[in-house]
């Protein structure tokens, strides 16, 4: 079976690096599947969770805004910030998407940056409650 080498990086750290079966992630035009020999692309990514497949074991991993990078034999993803699900603190997600949704149904006379910052944190959490959910429902299996 051909593999190719995952690195997630963020500007802190390097939050993943393993050789993968598979990727699927989410660009700005829809989610991506990414097999090895892939064709070589770089893709901006929404802020969604993302799955790597390796011997037949998922790990899904938040990763909030960035690109992909395709190459030859690897593929980067540059994130603003990536967590495993192991890292999310999932009541603080919670408290932060109550905290956005508060915003967003409050703010009918906020500016449109304010806005778009409770609708990025709202997806942030989103994305960190489903990560950390996944992880909990695969321990059962």
């Amino acid at each position: 079976m051909s593999t190719f080498l995952l690195e997630i990086v963020t500007p802190e750290h390097v939050v993943f690096s393993e050789q993968v079966d598979s990727l699927t992630v989410r660009g700005v035009e829809g989610e991506l599947g990414i097999l090895p020999h892939h064709i070589p692309l770089v893709t901006p990514l929404q802020v969604a969770p993302i799955v790597a497949k390796a011997g037949g074991k998922s790990t899904t991993i938040a990763v909030h805004g960035g690109f992909v990078e395709v190459q030859k034999d690897k593929v980067i993803v540059l994130a603003e910030s990536a967590e495993l699900p192991e890292e999310i603190d999932v009541d603080r997600a919670v408290a932060a998407r109550e905290r956005a949704e508060r915003r967003l149904s409050a703010g009918k006379n906020q500016d449109r940056i304010d806005h778009r910052r409770a609708e990025l944190a709202l997806q942030r959490a989103t994305t960190r409650i489903k990560v950390s959910g996944n992880a909990k429902l695969n321990k059962h299996h």
